[in-house]
């Protein structure tokens, strides 16, 4: 027997150990807090203790993590076929930093100075209390002012200073399946977390999300901080991290705020990359390319989450959906490489998406 997504067992055994329903939901959200892979866990993190999320919300009265799709997406098999070359199917939405704050609307809604601090991009009105209606009615510092949903991380410190990235940071949004045809749109309200907090190095090494690490100048593949960078003002600290792009059509959000979302499997017998059957939603695939200005000695730089290799990020969608799908259909299932427009500079006769002020004609 289940209930909302918690076997009768585990609630027994709460029970026989004098833990209430409301512990049993923050142990079960505990694994936001673990890598992808681990089990789930509770743990404490310097001044973010992790997997007490599971209270009401706005977009979650009950306050037991689950947030349905309305409507769900059912009867999608994972596609299997091999479409038309193409190298490029992605476009980018330049998103720059809006504030910093200690909130997490998706670990800790409603409740403000509860996380460890955050950066945020995107929407100008994140906070603890954000909600899918309030990200939607707020203003951006994206591009395309279609683009209202919050991107987070922790935030980055050199010594006792903040480090904030400067101007529009590039956020791309690709296709991590090899049908690129395949790919749909994000669902308004749609949440995740990507990595953890309280990952090893050879976690984050390993993590499917991983792609080169923290590099400057000729350092690469770091999982932790470079000791030094060239002291150039050419010269910035940067990092790649993918999200999982395959969705499992029912849930906006589950307590873990990771169980609803899943990277590709490899088809059998292939090197492509296909959803698997229990995630055969293809959404587009989130990568952050992010570049902090410091350079020089490495050893004082921090983030607020602990070291190099505890990055992580959160995003919650409030894309405009009719602009969102025109994007995708255009540049990721068009397989064009598209800047924040939706124009591909080496296949010009496609056009654009978006005018010269960024909105949809």
């Amino acid at each position: 027997m289940r209930i909302r997504g918690r076997t009768l067992p585990a609630l027994l055994l709460a029970t026989a150990l004098g833990v209430s329903a409301l512990s049993v939901n923050a142990l079960t959200a505990a694994s936001a807090s673990t890598p992808d892979s681990a089990p789930p866990a509770v743990s404490a993190h310097a001044g973010h203790v992790m997997g007490a999320s599971a209270l009401p919300s706005g977009d979650d009265p009950d306050g037991d993590g689950y947030i349905l799709a309305n409507p769900q997406v059912t009867g999608v098999t994972p596609s299997t076929a091999v479409p038309p070359p193409a190298y490029h199917h992605e476009f980018q939405a330049g998103c720059a930093v809006t504030h910093a704050a200690a909130d997490d609307p998706i670990l800790y809604p409603g409740r403000p100075g509860a996380s460890h601090d955050h950066t945020f991009m995107g929407n100008t009105t994140t906070n603890a209390h954000s909600t899918t209606a309030s990200l939607t009615a707020g203003p951006t510092s994206c591009t395309a002012p279609a683009d209202a949903s919050a991107y987070w991380m922790p935030s980055l410190y050199k010594g006792d200073r903040k480090i904030l990235p400067v101007g529009p940071q590039v956020i791309y949004y690709k296709a991590g399946v090899t049908d690129y045809r395949s790919v749909r749109p994000f669902p308004k309200g749609l949440r995740f977390v990507v990595g953890s907090p309280t990952q090893s190095a050879q976690e984050f090494r390993n993590h499917k999300g991983f792609v080169e690490g923290w590099e400057c100048g000729d350092s690469f593949f770091n999982t932790d901080f470079p000791a030094s960078c060239p002291s150039r003002p050419d010269v910035q600290l940067n990092l790649r991290f993918q999200a999982p792009s395959c969705w499992d059509g029912k849930y906006l959000d589950t307590p873990d705020h990771k169980s609803h979302m899943s990277y590709t499997v490899v088809k059998p017998g292939t090197n492509d990359n296909m959803c698997p059957a229990s995630h055969p939603v293809a959404l587009p695939m989130i990568e952050f390319k992010m570049a902090w200005p410091v350079n020089g000695d490495m050893s004082q730089v921090r983030l607020s989450s602990g070291r190099g290799y505890s990055f992580h990020y959160d995003f919650f969608n409030a894309w405009e959906e009719r602009t969102l799908k025109a994007l995708v259909d255009h540049c990721i299932v068009g397989g064009l490489q598209c800047d924040t427009r939706g124009f591909d500079l080496y296949r010009p006769e496609r056009g654009a998406v978006l005018n010269a002020d960024h909105r949809l004609p």
